[in-house]
Formats: C-alpha cells, sequence, structure tokens
C-alpha cells in the first residue's frame, strides 16, 4: 500500500510530471489534492487530475512517475461524473507553473456539486472549507446547477431529485 500524499510528496509530483514535458499543457487537481494544497486535509490517498491540451508527454510520464514516487495518480475530474459546468476554466484557480505546465485547482463550484452528490463526509467537509474560504457562493451554486440540471439525464448514476435536495439543503442551511 502506498503512503498517503501530503503536500510536499504533491509539489514534488508536479514538478516531476513536467520535467519533461516541452508543449504548454495545464493540469486542474481535483478533490484531495485541492483540499491538501488549501490546508484542508494533511493528506490525500491519490492525486486526481484532468489533463487539458497536448498531453502525450504528461501520459507517458504517469506510469513511471506512479511507480517512482509511490503515488496513485487517476484521471478523474467532476466531468467524469456530472456535466460540466458553464465558465469552469475561468473559475479554475491558478495554483503554479512548472515547466510548460500550468497547475489549477478544477473549479470550486464543479468540485462542491461532485462532492454533494457523492455525500460522503470527507466529501462534505470539504464544501464547508469551500464555503469558509468563499471559493463558493450558495446562489451562484443553485443557479449553476439549474444550468445543468436537464443535462442530468447523459449520467444515470445521478439521481437529479437527490441531487438538488442536497444542492437546496446545503445552500438553506448556509443562508
Amino acid at each position: 500500500m502506498r503512503r498517503p500524499v501530503d503536500e510536499e510528496r504533491l509539489r514534488a509530483f508536479m514538478r516531476a510530471v513536467a520535467q519533461d514535458v516541452r508543449k504548454p499543457a495545464r493540469i486542474y487537481l481535483v478533490g484531495g489534492g485541492s483540499a491538501v494544497l488549501r490546508g484542508w486535509r494533511s493528506s490525500t490517498v491519490d492525486v486526481d487530475i484532468r489533463i487539458i491540451g497536448d498531453s502525450d508527454a504528461v501520459f507517458s510520464a504517469l506510469p513511471a512517475l506512479k511507480e517512482s514516487l509511490q503515488i496513485n495518480v487517476e484521471l478523474a475530474s467532476p466531468a467524469d461524473f456530472l456535466p460540466e459546468l458553464p465558465g469552469w476554466e475561468e473559475r479554475s484557480i491558478f495554483i503554479g507553473r512548472e515547466g510548460a505546465i500550468d497547475f489549477f485547482h478544477y473549479d470550486f463550484y464543479s468540485q462542491c456539486l461532485a462532492k454533494l452528490e457523492r455525500g460522503h463526509a470527507k466529501d462534505l467537509t470539504d464544501v464547508e472549507a469551500m464555503l469558509r474560504e468563499r471559493l463558493v457562493e450558495p446562489r451562484k451554486l443553485r443557479e449553476l446547477f439549474d444550468s445543468i440540471e436537464p443535462l442530468l439525464i447523459r449520467y444515470p448514476a445521478v439521481d437529479p431529485a437527490t441531487l438538488r435536495r442536497s444542492v437546496e439543503a446545503f445552500a438553506a442551511r448556509l443562508q
């Protein structure tokens, strides 16, 4: 079993993945990676990422890095489980640049909806942290959910009514 990924190990991964990449790319950290860098958790089990751009070099590097750094890396983002929220890229927060790669936190509204949909205790704790840091705002969260709700028919694992209740309950608790 691999050791948990703390901030030092996550930043080492970021440096290492960029080492041989020459063409610009973006890597979006999701979930535990964001939580660790924002200081909400001391560690995460794996690093969930979404890669955008000419990324063959990134994909090529991942298997060796997973072994050499003993880090679990998953290609996973909210867009794998829910429709993409309009404007998600513009709302994604820049973390830093390593070589040709720009690293971002994946849009926190998207992360919030995905975490509300899953509903695990650790996810709900992360959602509370997003709210504390004013990374999500209840009214905007409702608006964004409304914009994707008709598209949820393409995601059979998601029950739209249950997710709406979770979003409404979360938003109501905050007002």
